[in-house]
C-alpha cells in the first residue's frame, strides 16, 4: 500500500530554496525537500508544517499546493520496495533558525543556479520550478 509523504518547497526572501539531506531511507544521504510521512488523523497541511519544523526548525506563511507525485523505488529484482504518494506545498519562510532536525543530517539554502550541485531527483527540480512560479518570493537580484 502506498504511503503519503508531504513536502514543502520553502523559499527565503532572497528566493533561495531550503533543502535537507536525508538521514534515513528511502533516499538516505540524498538532498531533497523537507517533508515526511503523514500521520493518521493529520491533515496534509498540518503534516507539511510539522515536518518542516521538525526537520529544519523553520515555519512558513501561507502554503500553496504545488503537485502530487508518485515515488516508487524498486529492488534489484524489480519488486516495489517503497511507494510514496508525495504531496508538495510551497511557501515563504516566516520564522526559525535553520538547523538539521529529525530524519535529516544537513540543511542548506540553495539559489536556483546552485540546485545542480545537490544532485536532486529530477522530479524535485520540476516541483521547485513549479513552486517558484506560484510562490510570491523575490527573485535573486530584485529589490
Amino acid at each position: 500500500m502506498p504511503l503519503v509523504g508531504v513536502g514543502v518547497v520553502l523559499f527565503d526572501h532572497a528566493g533561495r530554496v531550503l533543502l535537507v539531506r536525508r538521514g534515513t531511507p528511502p533516499r538516505l544521504g540524498e538532498w531533497s525537500l523537507p517533508g515526511g510521512r503523514q500521520e493518521l488523523g493529520e491533515s496534509v497541511e498540518t503534516c507539511a508544517r510539522r515536518e518542516l519544523l521538525e526537520e529544519t526548525g523553520c515555519t512558513a506563511g501561507a502554503l500553496l499546493l504545488v503537485d502530487v507525485i508518485d515515488s516508487i523505488t524498486r529492488d534489484e529484482a524489480g519488486r516495489v520496495r517503497f511507494h510514496y504518494t508525495l504531496i508538495d506545498f510551497c511557501g515563504v519562510a516566516r520564522h526559525g533558525a535553520v538547523r538539521a532536525g529529525s530524519d535529516v543530517n544537513a540543511v542548506a539554502w540553495a539559489a536556483a543556479d546552485q540546485l545542480e550541485t545537490y544532485a536532486l531527483w529530477a522530479r524535485t527540480i520540476e516541483v521547485i520550478g513549479k513552486a517558484r512560479g506560484l510562490a510570491a518570493t523575490p527573485r535573486a537580484g530584485s529589490p
